[in-house]
């Protein structure tokens, strides 16, 4: 069982730069893959970023890509999504997540999760 609890979540303007961390408990945090995801009122839980074990390879959805980027730090079980110039259309909670395999980054294929945290942009 890994636990997950995400924060850094709050009210920002377009624009702004915000950094969301989720820290991890549990089993070896090292062990699994890490991944951010999003779901907007009245839209489908969507993928942010993931990233790997040991923080070697890193994806990112279409929608966040050059503005957005996870890292981890698994000397503090940890793991970071920095999101830069942010717009309205980012507003959504944002959860992490984590699994054993480094692929098939959907919800589905996400193992844990954490509670989420509220970005809200305003326009």
């Amino acid at each position: 069982q890994v636990q997950l609890a995400e924060s850094g979540g709050g009210l920002v303007q377009a624009g702004d730069s915000l950094r969301l961390s989720c820290a991890g408990s549990g089993r070896t945090f090292s062990n699994y893959a890490m991944g951010w995801f999003r779901q907007a009122p009245g839209k489908e839980r969507e993928f942010v970023a993931g990233i790997s074990w040991r923080g070697s390879i890193a994806y990112n959805g279409d929608s966040v890509k050059g503005r957005f980027t996870i890292s981890r730090d698994n000397d503090k079980n940890t793991v970071y999504l920095q999101m830069t110039r942010l717009s309205f259309e980012d507003t959504a909670v944002y959860y992490c997540a984590a699994k054993l395999y480094v692929s098939n980054w959907v919800p589905d294929a996400m193992t844990y999760w954490g509670k989420g945290t509220l970005v809200t942009v305003s326009s």
